[in-house]
């Protein structure tokens, strides 16, 4: 029986990261959906509807993705294109345990530098970037789709 736990030195556990597969994307899709109702209040349900099909459809094929997996359930995922961080979503029943954090210093140990965009109305996730020593290189009005959602870009050595 394979095991998705990973022991820690003090008691707790951490979950296992792999690659997505493909039986994987329901349970991805469905931790996007929770975190972005939970983190993007800026966002009505027809955007979250019109964001869901482009990450099902569109992203999670063309990325590189690294799931979290706990106990036989996805907790969060990290989606890459070379150095550039284009999804990191945690569920957010695990959010403040870490899961977000791994996931970055994961992608980061293969990369020198990260990039990332961030959404100018979800201040906790700029918050959680800039304290992992991300910082501000520009800015757009919009967003990748050209919805009027500004972006704030980021770069990071992330610390090792």
């Amino acid at each position: 029986m394979r095991t998705t736990l990973v022991q820690r030195d003090d008691g707790g556990v951490y979950p296992v990261l792999r690659p997505l597969h493909s039986s994987d994307e329901a349970s991805v899709v469905d931790v996007w959906r929770r975190a972005v109702e939970a983190t993007h209040n800026f966002l009505t349900p027809e955007d979250i509807d019109f964001y869901e099909g482009h990450i099902r459809d569109v992203y999670l094929p063309a990325l590189e993705v690294t799931v979290a997996e706990l106990s036989g359930r996805i907790i969060g995922f990290l989606g890459l294109h070379e150095q550039r961080v284009e999804m990191l979503f945690v569920d957010p029943e695990a959010h403040n345990l870490g899961i977000g954090t791994r996931l970055l210093a994961h992608a980061a140990a293969r990369h020198a530098t990260l990039d990332l965009d961030v959404n100018e109305q979800n201040p906790s996730a700029l918050a959680f970037y800039r304290s992992r020593g991300f910082v501000e290189t520009g800015r757009s009005p919009t967003d990748g789709e050209g919805r009027p959602f500004p972006l704030i870009h980021l770069r990071g050595p992330y610390p090792r």
